[in-house]
C-alpha cells in the first residue's frame, strides 16, 4: 500500500490484531515487552508508527497530546477478547484514511476521534 501507516503495538494488543494488520498489508511491530509508556511513545514518534495499546494512560492528552503522533489508537474493549479487537479494528479502518495527528478511542460500538 502507498503511503500506508505503519503499526506500533503495545505488548497487551493479542497477537490476533498483528495478524490481521498483517493480512491487510500494512507494516506492523511489537514494542519491546515491558517499554515504559513514554519510551513507546517516543519510540511510535521516531518511526511515524500508529501506536495501538490497550493503557488508558495514552487517553491523556495532555501527556501525549494526539497532534504530536502519527496517531494514537487505544482500545477499551472489556474484557479484550482477540476476536472482538479485531472486529472493532476492521469497522475502524473500513471508515478511516487517515491516522495523523488524532487519537481513535475503540470500543464495541465503534470508535470515537479526537483530535
Amino acid at each position: 500500500m502507498l503511503n500506508s501507516p505503519k503499526f506500533l503495538l503495545d505488548e497487551n494488543i493479542p497477537k490476533a490484531v498483528k495478524n490481521f494488520l498483517e493480512s491487510k498489508g500494512f507494516s506492523v511491530r511489537y514494542a519491546d515487552k515491558g517499554i515504559a509508556n513514554g519510551k513507546l511513545a517516543s519510540l511510535s514518534k521516531e518511526t511515524k508508527s500508529v501506536l495501538v495499546s490497550r493503557d488508558s494512560d495514552f487517553l491523556n492528552r495532555l501527556l501525549f497530546p494526539p497532534k504530536d503522533f502519527s496517531g494514537i489508537m487505544v482500545f477499551v474493549i472489556h474484557p479484550p477478547r482477540p476476536k472482538k479487537l479485531v472486529l472493532a479494528l476492521s469497522s475502524l479502518l473500513s471508515e478511516v484514511k487517515s491516522f495523523k495527528g488524532k487519537l481513535f478511542i475503540v470500543d464495541e460500538e465503534g470508535f470515537e476521534v479526537d483530535v
